[in-house]
């Protein structure tokens, strides 16, 4: 049971799928969604920006750029990639519910008696089909003809089967249901697009988690912590001055006054 769910967890379709989706998220309109990794999407472009600078230039510490670098790109692309799996796994169950449907035959009774099999797709409101045991029923339904057992799990996640009945408040079946027992003759009462597994199908496709209060308050926190720490990593002039008359002290002795200045100034134009 373990290792079919691992499996399911991480299908090679689903992987493959989540790679893509995790590049092409890396669209800035769509990372202002999460400002937290919008954030770190622009750290990692500018670190890249500078050290490919660096290496033109032979200058800085290559080996630290490049692992921060490394680093912050990695933590945008996992990021993608865990959203871009949670999305994959719905859009999986969503073709398998789109397959199901499609590959459903249904045996359609004629004014005539006679059965007739169709695609569950060209069903209309008002045809009659007949189901049997061990057959899926094609389409949302009223019972008209028998009682059997039937097997609702796919829909409703109950393991255990429930008895359907012609007349009362157990008539009604769902289209993707299996019957265990006996034979049905079953009204169909929608559509095509108009059945149960169709608004399954929408719902699962175009569902979009609600966040819960915790996590909404932890991306304000996240949030708030990584402007105040782009605020802290500013450069201070004065603090970077006082550091360049210090360094050039240690370097040359007490200075002029005019080289001193000189100095300063072109160490805060550098610093820039």
């Amino acid at each position: 049971m373990a290792e079919k769910k691992g499996k399911a967890i991480w299908d090679l379709k689903i992987v493959r799928r989540a790679i893509r989706d995790s590049v092409l998220k890396l669209n800035p309109r769509k990372m202002m969604g999460n400002p937290v990794m919008f954030v770190v999407e622009v750290g990692s472009v500018l670190t890249t920006v500078l050290l490919v600078r660096d290496v033109m230039r032979h200058q800085g510490q290559f080996g630290f750029n490049l692992q921060i670098t490394l680093w912050l790109w990695f933590t945008v692309l996992f990021a993608n990639f865990a959203e871009a799996m949670a999305e994959g796994r719905g859009k999986a169950q969503a073709d398998a519910l789109r397959k199901a449907r499609s590959e459903t035959v249904a045996n359609r009774v004629l004014p005539d008696g006679k059965i007739e099999k169709i695609a569950s797709s060209k069903l209309r409101s008002g045809d009659m089909v007949s189901v049997s045991a061990d057959e899926f029923i094609p389409g949302d339904g009223e019972i008209m003809e028998g009682v059997a057992s039937v097997d609702e799990s796919a829909i409703t996640g109950e393991s255990a089967p429930v008895i359907r009945e012609a007349g009362g408040d157990r008539s009604a079946v769902t289209g993707g249901t299996r019957v265990l027992s006996d034979n049905l003759k079953i009204k169909i009462t929608s559509n095509p697009g108009e059945t149960f597994l169709d608004r399954m199908i929408a719902l699962v496709e175009g569902a979009e988690r609600q966040k819960t209060p915790n996590e909404i308050a932890l991306n304000i926190l996240l949030a708030g912590l990584t402007i105040i720490f782009l605020l802290a990593g500013l450069p201070d002039s004065d603090h970077d001055r006082r550091i360049a008359f210090r360094d050039w002290h240690r370097r040359h002795g007490p200075p002029g006054a005019a080289q001193c200045v000189s100095h300063v100034r072109a160490r805060g134009r550098s610093s820039r």
